[in-house]
């Protein structure tokens, strides 16, 4: 297997602090592209942000970047061969549509016309997801300057879509689709964070996501609760019945066979975790609430990270106006989620979900149950030889020890996974201050080109320990 030299990091550093005013002048230039996939006023911009990158990753250096069509708005492909027989094929998925923003919505200023200030770059897209999408371009050329190699020392993929902001309809198609082109030994998907400045982390999984909606009928319409009450089954009842019924004492969901599977937390992750500067009261004050309350046995972290969930997420029906209205509701509704973790299969799930409704509701009861799709969650072992490189790559970058998350919520990254067949990875300097879908986004300059640096030592680490596989 040919091996790339290492990258010294003296050299890497100085490129990048060279390239450091030019690379922020493109990264404004891009950010003043209000690619808001959600508007379809904005589609034009979406394409045109598309464009823009795709040019400029051309002018990177990459021989291929092409303009991929979906049923919605426009991904961006582009791929770098190494050269190299033996090296390992790398995917980086990111996104370039950004979340809709206005400058009544509480900017300081023009949203779209990027602001540099203390160090920090404000602007729509600035950390979600373009800031953390182009610093790869200038990791790569920091890659090239100190290894002088003329390709990358792995086979370099890109996939960066136009729809994560709308909740990614078309991008399994698009994956699925383009397999072939997009195939790889490993995904890493830069459009995540650190825990914060001061405590670099790598994240390791996602949870996965199935929701549905219950609709309950009883009479075929409101009848007088005096004339009927107490004799006629009553679906608000019964949908308050399933709700409280979800959970047993120990918070644990009641569905059967749902923790089925469940790939448990190793005392390694539990320690490393443990190990995470949290303050649970500031986290209880981002999250509105007055107490912590989960599975029993399981810190807070642990909870929102690695254990499966279920939640209540509406419950309706009946009179909802002022004063009393003294009826039986003819229907009720009932909205769910469930929060998957590894092992753990999400049609199993409805399943399990659909026999328990069905023997918990008294006859006169008529219901239905609507699931609105699923995501996989995602899982890669600490272990794992190309995590091990990440975090090595990140340490040199940042020149502390790296720890880890996991984050709590769903993304498109399961269908890399599931489709490719790959591990994936998450590279991200973003902190949690960088207020992503909130006003006055912004990006933290330096964590950006350490976002950069450590990429400039990643191809030529994983090039070197894939032999590992």
């Amino acid at each position: 297997m040919s091996v790339s030299p290492a990258a010294p990091d003296s050299v890497v550093r100085s490129f990048i602090a060279e390239q450091r005013s030019g690379f922020l002048a493109d990264l404004a230039e891009w950010l003043r592209i209000p690619s808001v996939s959600a508007d379809p006023e904005r589609a034009p911009e979406v394409r045109r942000s598309a464009e823009w990158l795709a040019g400029k990753l051309t002018g990177t250096g990459f021989p291929v970047a092409e303009i991929w069509e979906t049923d919605g708005a426009p991904a961006v492909f582009a791929e770098w061969p190494s050269g190299d027989p033996d090296a390992p094929t790398v995917l980086v998925y990111g996104h370039h549509d950004v979340q809709p923003a206005a400058r009544e919505d509480g900017w300081h200023t023009d949203p779209f016309e990027p602001q540099e200030r203390d160090g920090k770059l404000y602007a729509r897209g600035a950390a979600d997801d373009k800031g953390q999408v182009f610093f790869h371009t200038l990791g790569v050329r920091a890659h090239l300057a100190a290894t002088g190699r003329t390709a990358p020392a792995v086979n370099l993929k890109l996939l960066v879509e136009g729809e994560e902001e709308s909740g990614s309809p078309h991008f399994a198609a698009l994956v699925g689709e383009h397999a072939d082109r997009l195939a790889c030994d490993v995904a890493i998907v830069s459009d995540t964070g650190m825990w914060n400045a001061e405590t670099p982390t790598v994240c390791t999984g996602m949870r996965g996501l199935t929701d549905c909606q219950i609709d309950l009928r009883g009479p075929d319409q409101d009848v007088h609760s005096g004339s009927f009450g107490g004799a006629v089954p009553n679906p608000a009842a019964e949908a308050a019945r399933l709700a409280a019924a979800l959970h047993d004492e120990d918070h644990r969901v009641t569905l059967p066979g749902f923790y089925d599977g469940v790939v448990e937390l190793t005392a390694e992750e539990r320690g490393l975790f443990a190990e995470l500067p949290f303050d649970e009261d500031a986290w209880l004050r981002t999250a509105h609430s007055h107490a912590a309350l989960g599975e029993a046995g399981y810190t807070t972290l642990e909870r929102v990270w690695a254990r499966p969930a279920a939640e209540v997420n509406g419950i309706g029906g009946g009179y909802q106006g002022p004063g009393g209205k003294t009826i039986v509701p003819s229907g009720a509704q009932l909205k769910l989620s469930f929060r998957t973790v590894a092992g753990q299969d999400a049609e199993k799930i409805q399943q399990s979900l659909r026999e328990w409704v069905a023997a918990r509701l008294p006859a006169g009861i008529r219901h239905e149950i609507t699931f609105w799709g699923s995501t996989r969650p995602c899982l890669t072992p600490l272990d794992h030889p190309a995590l091990r490189s990440v975090t090595r790559a990140m340490a040199r970058a940042f020149g502390r020890r790296i720890l880890f998350t996991r984050e709590g919520g769903s993304g498109p990254a399961a269908d890399l996974q599931d489709v490719l067949g790959v591990p994936v990875l998450f590279l991200g300097t973003s902190v949690p201050s960088d207020g992503w879908h909130a006003p006055n986004e912004k990006v933290e300059l330096d964590l950006l080109m350490k976002g950069a640096e450590t990429t400039s030592y990643l191809w030529g680490d994983l090039a070197e320990h894939w032999s590992a596989r």
